[in-house]
């Protein structure tokens, strides 16, 4: 489906340099060929895109031979060869990234330009299952002659013209995928898919008068999984071929996590790239393509992108990963009321270190209350209950995959308070017991002092009368 099309941009003819081109897919290999025969004096330069940045170099003199591979954020990471010979360059395991002006400079002087570009277009849409999307016709009004139509996996879906002031949605093709789905835009010709399904993945095509644009439109699911378990990515292939090659990506568009080229016999995979997260943690299949993540974490959170060529046709998939910290366990606690005649019983459910989670109070199986956050130190919920209620209540804190329950018979912990330490949380509980002990002291130091002193004043009456 992608094809790449090498042709130069500057033609000129120098002795001992030949321009040859040629047309090759996504995935090949280009070499853009020199044909100079190294002096003892020459240093050849390779250079990429409009900031002319140095990509591979031979400096004779220097004995050295160099490819840059990690620039422009890696986008050519093992993909250059060096002719050592000629100083031609090779690139193998062409991909998007690498179209652009390459410029072959020879002592200091530009020598030649070479283009790569990609003549057809074809838009990537991404759209996780359920939601809708739109497909854009770059109009912001239709002319009274402008038609459009839509196409999907060559099958019209959707038509607009103007001329003959006409709008249709065929929405029942394709054993009726797309029922009550496809919503046309009068004003622009714009489509939307709604409620989106796995079955609507493909190849969207827009044609009008003048042009026609491709759009390959990719549904994907999100997984959960919780923090420190592995979860793997599959490509849903059983065995890749000798031509065949996939690419997986994180986030980045132009950034590559793992790779296998069976032309070239190339499995790599790149865990130090977004600051090491994912170091020692992605595994390939060298047989499927499948990949997978081990000891996950809440940065490995985010869409992977896998583009494939597969028997000669390109495709796409991808994943919305969502890693989930493991949850804590609520803790329910009672507070103090101020007046010993309530008649109500103060709750509070509370949980410590919660990263995207809920906190709720149920009577029952019914929901009385909730609280949301996301990376809080703490996070508390409240209720008032009355002191005869013999109800059980619950407490439940849950993420989209796990929860956690505390249930509480509230006749364990409401009741009235004659014993004003039964009335409160723990904190204040043990505040309260050690004043109650430290008046206790007090009240026995005083009455030894009063003791003492009644002794000693009893003891200088009897002196007194001896002495008299």
């Amino acid at each position: 489906m992608f094809w790449i099309v090498l042709f130069c941009s500057c033609f000129w003819r120098l002795d001992g340099l030949l321009l040859q081109g040629g047309t090759l897919k996504e995935g090949d290999a280009v070499t853009l060929n020199s044909y100079f025969i190294m002096m003892d004096d020459n240093v050849i330069q390779w250079r990429f895109g409009k900031e002319n940045t140095l990509i591979a170099e031979i400096n004779v003199t220097a004995d050295r031979i160099a490819v840059y591979d990690d620039v422009l954020d890696g986008r050519f990471r093992d993909r250059l060869k060096l002719d050592k010979q000629t100083g031609s360059l090779t690139i193998t395991d062409i991909t998007t990234e690498n179209l652009g002006d390459y410029t072959l400079e020879i002592n200091g002087v530009r020598k030649e330009n070479f283009h790569v570009n990609m003549p057809v277009s074809m838009t990537p849409v991404f759209v996780l299952k359920g939601d809708s999307v739109t497909l854009n016709s770059d109009l912001t009004e239709m002319k009274r002659y402008d038609w459009i139509q839509w196409r999907f996996e060559n099958t019209i879906i959707a038509q607009i013209n103007k001329e003959f002031d006409r709008i249709a949605v065929y929405d029942d093709v394709l054993g009726g995928r797309f029922r009550d789905r496809l919503k046309l835009d009068n004003q622009t010709g714009s489509l939307t898919i709604t409620n989106t399904t796995d079955e609507h993945t493909g190849l969207y095509e827009r044609k009008t008068k003048f042009w026609t644009t491709e759009f390959f439109l990719v549904v994907f699911n999100e997984i959960s999984v919780k923090e420190g378990d592995s979860v793997t990515l599959n490509s849903d292939l059983t065995e890749m071929k000798h031509y065949d090659w996939i690419r997986w990506r994180f986030k980045n568009e132009k950034t590559v996590i793992a790779v296998i080229n069976k032309r070239f016999g190339r499995i790599a995979v790149y865990d130090d790239v977004f600051d090491g997260r994912f170091r020692d943690r992605l595994k390939l299949d060298k047989q499927t393509g499948s990949l997978t993540i081990t000891d996950t974490r809440t940065e490995h959170t985010g869409v992977y992108k896998l583009q494939m060529r597969v028997s000669d046709r390109l495709s796409l998939k991808a994943f919305r990963v969502s890693v989930y910290a493991r949850l804590p366990v609520p803790v329910i606690s009672r507070e103090c009321s101020s007046s010993s005649s309530s008649s109500s019983c103060s709750l509070v459910c509370s949980a410590v270190n919660v990263s995207l989670v809920t906190l709720s109070w149920y009577k029952g199986d019914r929901l009385l209350s909730s609280i949301s956050a996301c990376n809080l130190s703490s996070l508390s919920l409240p209720l008032e209950v009355e002191y005869q209620d013999e109800n059980t209540y619950s407490c439940v804190i849950n993420n989209p995959i796990s929860n956690q329950t505390q249930h509480l018979n509230i006749t364990n912990l409401c009741h009235a308070c004659s014993d004003s330490v039964h009335c409160c949380g723990p904190t204040e509980a043990v505040i309260r017991l050690v004043l109650s002990a430290l008046v206790g002291v007090a009240t026995v130091i005083l009455l030894v002092y009063d003791i003492r002193s009644r002794r000693a004043e009893q003891h200088q009456a009897h002196i007194h009368t001896s002495e008299t």
